[in-house]
């Protein structure tokens, strides 16, 4: 891939981690109603967000210009409704309303809008992947990530061969080079992976949006610990937006509550949300401070001492989760049931048993 040229520093703006209640579409009885209630909230998010960004400007000084809404915030979690019944119901298709209310949204309020949820590709039906998304200010979606990595769900690795001769490396690891930074998404426990936010600096990111929906505590997490590391790691911003609980289903609200945050590229919080819808989480990007720290030779500049090489041939060698584990002998691709994850994660650990690797 040749990237394209890197356009100036922006001058300093704010990034907004949106703390709100995800809510469940389990309750709709169809896919019309399920939308109706989309539209619905996404309106209610955009007044949200107009309201909190005039408020840090006036309280800081600067605009927001990135704003990043946390996890599945438009459906809440499919839990047990199998997985082609839940793309047919919830997922959002790339091209439907729900993007372009989103999009308006950005538009309006002149900002990039981040976020995650379910979506359904017309090259694969009857299934769907869970997609972090940016909108820039003109309302076009200008970074479309499939999460890689999922307990439940099918990802496209699962879809190997068939994703990558559709969509290539680049629509694996995205990354939007805007005016405001380059911006690359990571999708929930994705944060506790190392090796996506490293591959996603490797191709220039310099924000991390990071859509969760995650156990709130005072407590060091590990994702809050994971978050803190992927910053300072990768020289880069994480802004990572949690759900402020989970309105619709059985489990008590705030499980997923708290901790929303925006981090520096030194791994310092500069933020961070307690409990509640909020708009707490906000701090300013500095897009030429980082860029400064990158070019800096010294002990610190972990990507700049990175020896790839060295480790290439481990991750080669080493055959963990399978990929195209959903895509039949003729090339079809297989609709999963939800254990069929749970399966291969058993299949997986058995054979490393059996090498002495675990």
């Amino acid at each position: 891939m040749t990237a394209a040229p890197t356009p100036p520093a922006p001058k300093p703006y704010a990034a907004l981690a949106l703390q709100i209640a995800a809510r469940s579409v389990e309750k709709q009885p169809d896919r019309a109603a399920a939308s109706a209630q989309m539209l619905a909230m996404i309106a209610e998010i955009g007044a949200k967000l107009r309201s909190s960004a005039i408020f840090i400007q006036q309280y800081g000084g600067t605009p927001v210009r990135l704003a990043v809404l946390p996890e599945y915030f438009l459906t809440s979690y499919p839990g047990r409704i199998s997985i082609p019944d839940f793309a047919e119901k919830a997922a959002l298709d790339m091209d439907g309303p729900e993007y372009a209310a989103l999009g308006e949204i950005a538009s309006a309020q002149n900002l990039h809008l981040a976020g995650n949820a379910y979506e359904r590709d017309p090259n694969f039906p009857g299934i769907y992947f869970q997609t972090s998304f940016v909108i820039a200010p003109d309302g076009r979606v200008v970074l479309r990530y499939r999460r890689l990595n999922s307990m439940f769900a099918p990802t496209p690795h699962d879809v190997w061969s068939k994703y990558l001769d559709i969509y290539g490396i680049d629509g694996v690891f995205p990354v939007a080079r805007t005016e405001i930074g380059n911006i690359a998404a990571i999708a929930s426990e994705e944060i506790l992976y190392p090796e996506i936010a490293r591959a996603h600096a490797l191709r220039g990111a310099e924000i991390f949006v990071h859509s969760s929906s995650e156990i709130g505590s005072p407590l060091a997490t590990p994702k809050q610990i994971a978050k803190r590391a992927r910053a300072f790691e990768n020289i880069a911003y994480v802004v990572s937006a949690n759900t402020a609980g989970i309105e619709g289903t059985t489990m008590p609200l705030a499980s997923a509550d708290g901790n929303s945050t925006v981090i520096d590229y030194k791994g310092n919080p500069l933020s961070e949300s307690n409990s509640g819808e909020t708009f707490t989480a906000f701090a300013d990007i500095d897009i030429a401070a980082l860029r400064a720290q990158r070019r800096k030779p010294g002990m610190t500049n972990f990507l700049a001492r990175q020896r790839l090489d060295l480790f290439a041939p481990v991750y080669a060698a080493a055959t963990h989760q399978p990929a195209n584990s959903l895509i039949e002998p003729d090339g079809t691709v297989r609709q999963p049931d939800r254990d069929h994850f749970l399966r291969v994660q058993e299949q997986v650990i058995e054979r490393l048993s059996k090498e002495g690797l675990i």
